[in-house]
């Protein structure tokens, strides 16, 4: 009897560890553009930056935390978004070249980085290849990115 009680407890435990498990059927969703991003120039961990283009483009935007100029365009430490840039720029190794910055906010323009900068929180960031989106809590704006063919 006691055989009996435990072999009918084992099947039914059994049925606990059964799981469902989310199927993705697109391999653009495993993409994470946020791996790598934790470095700065004393501590390398990726050196990369979460790019939004289409394959094989020659323009990618990317969210700027960094100064202009300076080379690492995006770290995940930071919790300031200065804009959002138009590069060329393959590694932080090497500079960029004819780039560019755009910033959304709301009232006043304010033209230079460190005023139109702005606090986020990576909970309210979508990163993903195709994608981007972030809420600047400062100017009250929620910024959407995604690229296109010419």
């Amino acid at each position: 009897m006691k055989k009996l009680l435990f072999l009918l407890g084992s099947v039914a435990g059994l049925h606990s560890f059964g799981q469902l498990v989310t199927r993705v059927t697109d391999p653009v969703e495993w993409v994470n553009t946020l791996m790598g991003t934790d470095s700065k120039p004393s501590l390398s961990n990726g050196n990369t930056y979460p790019s939004i283009c289409v394959p094989w483009g020659m323009n990618f935007w990317t969210p700027q935390t960094g100064k202009m100029g300076d080379g690492w365009a995006y770290m995940y430490s930071a919790d300031k978004i200065r804009g959002f840039k138009q590069t060329h720029q393959p590694s932080p190794w090497m500079n960029d070249y004819g780039q560019f910055s755009i910033m959304p906010l709301t009232g006043k323009l304010r033209f230079k980085e460190d005023d139109r900068a702005s606090w986020f929180s990576h909970k309210a960031e979508v990163a993903k290849p195709y994608y981007y989106s972030v809420y600047l809590a400062d100017h009250d704006v929620t910024t959407e990115i995604t690229p296109t063919e010419r």
